[in-house]
């Protein structure tokens, strides 16, 4: 029971990685907000995990949205005490084919969702004046290039960079912020990957997700549930001194 009594807000948790640590956090004994685009997925979601879950309709690309899912989480916990920006979305083109729109659409959610939630939440704990913890989800696509995911790789990359800038800037206010680093995670998202490495590899459908499980040192592509142990740990108390950082959990796929 390690965030027992703590209210948390989880962005793009109705499924995947993100309700996989709405479960997780629910079993430490915290409440959790389902935030989500998906209001019908999130109340799904937030009825099974059970009573210490709600829903709530979240667009991070949209300020009013943002606004309203924190006073939610207020209104209804008295105040909020971690934040994980979760949702992202992806994709992928040589760069010769990349489309501004395709451009725009990632870095709005990717980079300027995480920001201005991550901006109202620590308003929130502010105003609140208790501290609080917010962790940001990059990935070991932020670490690094890729021929065909340049937009990709280059939220992720601000992601963490954003992490660095605001962990050093919120810990005056007690609000520790971090991040987690995922590789290769068996999810929805990696379905739509390995789609669209079909089309610009001539590949089989589920051959790149194949080959990229095999290369994982550890053996296997990562599951959700893997990523819980480091999301419920950076909101606990235990990590109370850990400032600007961002972990990778990957099956030894980076080092740094």
């Amino acid at each position: 029971m390690r965030l027992k009594g703590k209210s948390a807000l989880i962005t793009g948790s109705a499924r995947g990685i993100g309700r996989a640590f709405a479960e997780a956090y629910v079993r430490e004994g915290a409440t959790v907000a389902i935030a989500d685009i998906d209001l019908e997925a999130a109340q799904a979601t937030a009825k099974a995990i059970g009573s210490a879950a709600s829903a709530v309709r979240l667009d991070v690309t949209d300020q009013a949205s943002i606004e309203a899912a924190v006073k939610a989480v207020e209104a209804k916990t008295g105040g909020l005490d971690v934040l994980i920006n979760n949702a992202a979305i992806f994709d992928l083109a040589p760069i010769v084919e990349i489309t501004r729109a395709s451009y725009e659409k990632l870095f709005s959610v990717n980079v300027a969702g995480t920001l201005f939630m991550l901006q109202a939440a620590a308003r929130s704990m502010i105003a609140r004046g208790k501290g609080g913890r917010i962790i940001n989800m990059a990935s070991q696509a932020g670490r690094r290039g890729e021929p065909l995911v340049a937009v990709y790789c280059a939220t992720k990359a601000a992601v963490i960079s954003l992490t660095q800038s605001a962990g050093l800037d919120l810990i005056k206010h007690r609000i520790n912020v971090n991040g987690i680093a995922p590789g290769v995670v068996d999810s929805d998202m990696w379905d739509q990957v390995d789609a669209l490495f079909a089309k610009y590899e001539n590949r089989p459908r589920g051959e790149k997700k194949r080959l990229v499980g095999e290369g994982v040192p550890y053996g296997r592509m990562g599951k959700p549930e893997d990523l819980a142990g480091m999301a419920v740990f950076l909101a606990s108390d235990e990590a109370e001194y850990i400032v600007a950082q961002t972990y990778n959990v990957d099956g030894g796929q980076w080092m740094s």
